[in-house]
């Protein structure tokens, strides 16, 4: 799934590329997730800001156009020459065409993205959205609010991180840089205010090595223009069991814990801890 890395760089690509253009056309998919798109149409596109792993279209009537990208989803835009021959693929799940003749179109192979407009911050409609913790990047992200949040439940740490209700925009490709980069087991379900303030920093430290290297491509994300991440290549963690930690040799494992695949190295972040 497309974490916070990818959906920035996508937006960032979608700034520079859409704001100015009225949206005069368009249509979804007839199921309920996608099929909203089409209340687009008419509206001019004033900027684009993202959430988390939301996408967040600003458009001139005091409404947002929200696209969750899932598992699969991305954006291309087709320049007037190649839009004039456009026909929704097998894939498209929405496309809007715009006035200068462009059309910005959304595939999505496995239909876990998600399309909706709504008044502006009004997102009581999408509970993951409105629920959001703080952005990595953000000042009001602390190590102190980190460990608040992490000491509420008694869940694995890493779940706890996945909700994104602790921090948003984190999946299970950062999730493991950053227990890696602080010495963490994901699997425990406490851990100390030290504990804490090395995984705040090795949050920040995973999702901004992750923007600048334009996001991780493993198998289907891409960029507007086609672009492919390059953080695959310099991952220390995540989908490397089997291979030795690049801190001090042992052999990374592999384990599920709640339903996700966890990648963890046994002698630095310590053995899977007991119930």
């Amino acid at each position: 799934m497309p974490e916070l890395p990818e959906v920035e760089t996508i937006r960032r690509q979608l700034a520079a590329r859409l704001p100015g253009a009225t949206v005069v056309g368009g249509d979804g998919h007839p199921s309920e997730k996608f099929r909203n798109a089409t209340q687009a149409i008419g509206a001019r596109i004033t900027r684009v800001d993202r959430r988390g792993k939301y996408l967040l279209i600003g458009l001139h009537n005091d409404r947002e156009l929200v696209v969750h990208l899932g598992m699969t989803g991305s954006f291309s835009l087709a320049d007037p020459a190649a839009a004039a021959h456009f026909e929704p693929g097998p894939y498209t799940r929405a496309w809007w065409r715009l006035d200068d003749d462009r059309t910005l179109v959304f595939n999505d192979i496995r239909r876990f993205g998600r399309v909706a407009v709504v008044p502006r911050g009004a997102y009581a409609s999408l509970p993951t959205l409105h629920q959001l913790g703080p952005e990595p990047q953000d000042p009001s992200f602390s190590a102190a609010g980190l460990w608040d949040a992490l000491r509420a439940t008694n869940q694995r740490l890493k779940t706890q991180v996945l909700s994104q209700r602790p921090v948003a925009g984190v999946g299970n490709i950062y999730a493991d840089e950053a227990f890696w980069l602080a010495e963490v087991h994901p699997a425990r379900r406490s851990l100390t205010r030290a504990q804490a303030g090395r995984l705040h920093a090795g949050i920040i430290a995973a999702i901004e090595q992750g923007l600048a290297a334009g996001g991780t491509t493993l198998r289907d994300y891409q960029g507007v223009d086609g672009s492919r991440g390059l953080n695959q290549h310099q991952l220390a963690c995540y989908g490397r069991s089997g291979q030795a930690c690049l801190r001090c040799q042992a052999v990374l494992r592999r384990q599920v814990w709640d339903g996700r695949s966890t990648t963890y190295c046994p002698i630095c972040q310590g053995p899977a801890p007991r119930r």
